[in-house]
């Protein structure tokens, strides 16, 4: 297992048609809005005066859209890495809350009761993603930037930064990833810092 770097820079995507309507994605896609591509160009702004030095990405399309625009700016590659990609949602995704309890009933308790295990039907559980983001972070880290930016979703979002911060399972379920936010991350001190990269209205 190769060091951390001493600073990793964690993005969620700009905001898509789907999060608008509250729909689960999972490991399909919907188009960012434009208040997506504003929050990716803000926070391409905080990224370079954070001193990113590479551009990690999901491979899914809102992830890899929302890298793009960053990359434009910072004049870096972007290079996808596929453990970045979201919690599978399975036969969930595509759908609202609101549907799910109408085609599963009572599923949607059952994953509020047992959060880290639970899997989406056909999908993953939060304990799956945080094996996966482990090995993210490993592959990061043997790539030897200093500063590497990750581009990538809410609930793996949260499995990085449990792996970053060596945060418990409670701790990690209920950390906000937001959209418009770069979360600054100092692995060696187990801190990190918020930069509202919201667009002005």
């Amino acid at each position: 297992m190769s060091a951390l770097p001493p600073s990793v820079v964690l993005l969620r995507h700009g905001e898509t048609m789907w999060n608008r309507e509250r729909r689960r994605q999972g490991q399909l896609d919907s188009a960012l809005t434009a208040d997506g591509t504003r929050q990716a160009e803000a926070a391409a702004s905080v990224c370079l005066r954070l001193g990113v030095d590479r551009i990690f990405t999901s491979p899914l399309g809102r992830a890899r859209e929302t890298a793009l625009i960053l990359s434009s700016t910072l004049t870096l590659p972007v290079e996808e890495v596929d453990d970045l990609a979201e919690v599978h949602h399975g036969a969930f995704a595509g759908l609202t809350n609101d549907e799910i309890a109408l085609r599963y009933p009572g599923a949607l308790d059952v994953r509020e009761r047992e959060k880290y295990t639970w899997a989406f039907p056909g999908g993953e559980s939060y304990a799956d993603a945080a094996v996966r983001a482990s090995r993210a972070i490993d592959r990061v880290a043997a790539t030897g930037a200093a500063s590497p930016l990750l581009v990538t979703h809410e609930m793996i979002g949260r499995m990085l930064m449990r792996s970053l911060l060596e945060l418990s399972v409670e701790e990690a379920l209920v950390l906000p990833i937001p959209h418009g936010t770069v979360l600054e991350v100092n692995p060696v001190q187990r801190r990190a810092t918020s930069h509202d990269a919201s667009p002005p209205t």
